[in-house]
């Protein structure tokens, strides 16, 4: 008796091992590495943030939103790396002691200057993510849907820093252009290291 051949008009699957895991992919493990060190860093900014700022309760609660969001960022990021077997980055000493010391000293520069690093900081991380987004494929629907909803709580917390007087911080551009460029040369660093 002949077997009968079925045409599937299912999508290409990303080719597996013989364990039937998936292929490790260079690009999403540098993405998986680079996003979860970018939101223990910010998880640290706000830390540093809340131990200036938390006395005052407006501030507290606005900065505990936004550190909860990043919790939530960082703990996708933790479970991704063991299961898709992702190396993280050799920096979160750095990022754990520089992500607090950031937080911490705009923050003890003023109101106005912890939200100006919340601008600098939250915009570069949303190109990061729109970058990513235009990198990935259909194969990765699940860390899509994550980046997506992380790159849109970013947008709401540069939108926060802004409405609490971000840009009237003093030297707004000039604070502005240091923590951009930090965070920049982090997110390099940290997709290699």
């Amino acid at each position: 008796m002949a077997k009968a051949k079925v045409k599937s008009s299912a999508k290409k699957k990303p080719a597996a091992t013989a364990s039937g895991r998936r292929k490790k992919s260079p690009r999403v493990e540098r993405m998986i590495r680079v996003d979860h060190a970018g939101e223990y860093g910010a998880k640290r900014i706000y830390q540093g943030q809340m131990k200036v700022l938390g006395k005052n309760p407006r501030l507290k609660k606005l900065l505990q939103e936004m550190m909860d969001h990043e919790q939530e960022h960082l703990q996708y990021f933790e479970n991704a790396i063991p299961a898709r077997r992702v190396r993280p980055t050799a920096l979160l000493p750095l990022w754990h002691v520089g992500g607090f010391a950031m937080g911490a000293i705009t923050a003890v520069m003023g109101e106005k200057a912890a939200m100006a690093c919340t601008v600098a900081v939250e915009e570069v991380i949303e190109q990061h993510y729109q970058k990513q987004l235009l990198e990935l494929g259909a194969d990765e629907p699940a860390l899509r849907r994550a980046i997506e909803k992380f790159c849109a709580d970013e947008v709401h917390h540069r939108d926060i820093g802004l409405d609490h007087g971000a840009k009237q911080a003093p030297g707004y551009e000039l604070l502005y252009k240091i923590v951009s460029n930090i965070t920049r040369r982090a997110i390099w660093l940290s997709e290699r290291v």
